[in-house]
Formats: C-alpha cells, sequence, structure tokens
C-alpha cells in the first residue's frame, strides 16, 4: 500500500516481498513501512521492519518481536509522522486508527480479548485518542486552547460529533446488508443515533466561541488611561494661559 504525504513524500507499506507459503493470507509474518521522495532518491528511510531477519547471523530489529501485529505497526508509523511534523499529535492515535479499519489486512482481529488490562489499550485506539483530547484539556490553562480542543468535536465538517455521525450512518446501511427484519431496526436505530448527535452539534455551536471568550482581556493604553493615573504616582499640575504663579 502506498500513502501519499504533505511534504510530497510517501510510505510504501506491506509485507515481507517473500512470504512463507505455509502462512494463510492476511496473516504476515510481519510488516515492512519505508518512506520514500520521487524527486529526492537520497530521502530512503525504513521507519518499520518486524519481518524475521533473513540472515541468521543479523541482529534483528526491535519491532521483530511483534511480528505481524498491526496496532504496533501503526503506533510506530504515528510516532514517526509527528517527529516529522506531518502528523498533528492530537489526531494522530485517531488517523491511525481510520487508516487500519480502512485496510482490512492492517485490521485489529475481529474478536479480541479484552479480559487483560494491556490487551485493551490496544484494542480501543479510538476510545484512547479522545482520552488524550480530554487529557491535553484538563491540563491546559488557557480558555483559548480549550476552545481550540472544542473545535476539535464541534467542527460542523470535521469534527469529532460530525465523524462519529458519519460512522454511525455507516454502521446503520451494514446492518441493513443483512435483509433481515432486526437488521433494518437496527439501521433505523443508528440513524437515529447519528441525527442526535448532529443535533448536539447544532446546539453546541456556540460553544467554542464562548469558551475563547472567557480568556481574559488584555488591557489596552486607552483603557488604562481613561481608569486614571495609577495610586501612588504624582499627578502633573496643568497651567492655564494667561495665569501667572
Amino acid at each position: 500500500m502506498r500513502v501519499s504525504l504533505p511534504d510530497g513524500s510517501y510510505l510504501i507499506i506491506g509485507p515481507p516481498q517473500e512470504p512463507s507459503c505455509d502462512r494463510p493470507p492476511g496473516d504476515p509474518q510481519g510488516w515492512i513501512v519505508t518512506r520514500q521522495h520521487p524527486d529526492d532518491q537520497a530521502l530512503f528511510e525504513v521507519i518499520y521492519d518486524s519481518a524475521p531477519s533473513a540472515d541468521p547471523g543479523a541482529p534483528e530489529r526491535p519491532e521483530a518481536r511483534h511480528g505481524g501485529n498491526a496496532t504496533h505497526l501503526i503506533e510506530a508509523i504515528d510516532q514517526r509522522l509527528i517527529q516529522l511534523g506531518l502528523l498533528p499529535a492530537v489526531a494522530s492515535s485517531t488517523a491511525s486508527a481510520l487508516m487500519s479499519a480502512a485496510t482490512p489486512t492492517l485490521r485489529a482481529p475481529k474478536t479480541p480479548d479484552v479480559s487483560d488490562n494491556a490487551d485493551r489499550t490496544s484494542v480501543y485506539v479510538h476510545g484512547d485518542a479522545l482520552l488524550a483530547l480530554a487529557d491535553r484539556l484538563n491540563a491546559t490553562e488557557s480558555h483559548a486552547d480549550a476552545a481550540a480542543l472544542l473545535h476539535q468535536v464541534l467542527d460542523p465538517t470535521s469534527g469529532l460529533l460530525e465523524r462519529l455521525g458519519e460512522f454511525f450512518e455507516a454502521a446503520g446501511e451494514k446492518a441493513k446488508e443483512a435483509e433481515q427484519d432486526d437488521g433494518f431496526d437496527l439501521h433505523y436505530d443508528l440513524e437515529d443515533a447519528a441525527a442526535t448527535l448532529r443535533c448536539l452539534g447544532e446546539d453546541l455551536h456556540t460553544a467554542v466561541d464562548r469558551m475563547r471568550a472567557l480568556a481574559p482581556a488584555r488591557q489596552t493604553t486607552s483603557a488604562a488611561l481613561a481608569s486614571g493615573p495609577s495610586p501612588g504616582l504624582p499627578t502633573a499640575k496643568i497651567r492655564t494661559p494667561g495665569r501667572t504663579r
């Protein structure tokens, strides 16, 4: 798979070129990710390589222990693109999760075992992305920064609520494909959920501006002058024309 990046470079993501013949499709031994540029041949880097080494004497890369695990692959891509400034830190987990969902060969297991807390952190990447956004909101001391984070959720075009609405609509269409009575019922329930999310966004359409307005306003020079001289400072005497001391 080839993924174009904003700086003109691109990623090549795929399993080893010579996979083991005894492995079923969709279960590669590992993943290899390289970054290249069509106009700069000197730009070539291996971002991730979890394929087993063909040379028994050569040291394996640290990620080799993850094999064909797609979660670690996506995390490594996230981290490198953030380092390069090609992916916003806030949106990284969400972007990688969507990339994983859109690519069948990179999808997480359909029935993950979430009994272990360690497994939960690698499965619920979508929830983790929103949790990271909430953590940043809790940590900020600026209402302006809080407004910017709130905008990530409430933007009517690309915000989280709009994307969730699209997700529930897609889930509803998938349920309808079953052509069963409960599938149609579920389709309508999910359509209602999408509509509710969009109504919530409409109800909160001024929330970003209201949060930004909570930031303390800077006192202008004219306002400072209008408030009069500061206490403790001498007041200048004004002479009246035509009069002497």
